[in-house]
């Protein structure tokens, strides 16, 4: 009888094993992705900052907006970076196409998972500001990505 029961621990504890990478970013992750980002985004690399793109099937125009907009505050001082759960309406916004800016409709090329908000403050002789940036995340073999919108399927 202790023989029977030893085997599907086994099974259970193998297959929860091989399991295991599927299984959604955890908080040690997600704080590894906002830590590389906000130390590219304040270094001003934007090689690093362009590889969280995933730009698979990705519009080209579009690809080429999100890198200038990823770049465009690139070597500010970010106040504020978290990833944070989809709301519903969150969710439903990413499954919403979207109108190109070269007609038609596009889409996100993987469904996110999380979003990236990131705020900005600066201050200086003439006052302050502050500005923020929102970007859904996704998940891709194990790694946090920006999905960049392409033709719907």
């Amino acid at each position: 009888m202790k023989k029977s029961m030893k085997i599907p621990g086994l099974i259970c504890a193998l297959f929860g094993t091989l399991t295991l990478p599927i299984v959604a970013g955890t908080p040690e992750q997600e704080k590894a992705f906002t830590d590389k980002y906000k130390k590219a985004f304040e270094a001003k690399d934007t090689t690093t900052l362009e590889s969280f793109l995933y730009t698979q099937g990705a519009d080209p125009a579009i690809l080429g907006f999100y890198k200038m907009m990823q770049s465009a505050e690139a070597g500010e001082k970010i106040s504020n970076i978290e990833l944070v759960s989809l709301t519903a309406e969150d969710a439903k916004k990413a499954a919403t196409p979207m109108d190109s800016p070269t007609g038609g409709k596009v889409c996100l090329t993987l469904k996110p998972t999380k979003k990236l908000i990131i705020k900005i403050e600066k201050k200086d002789a003439n006052g302050s500001s502050t500005s923020s940036s929102e970007n859904f995340v996704a998940e891709k073999d194990g790694k946090f990505v920006i999905p960049v919108p392409g033709p719907c399927k």
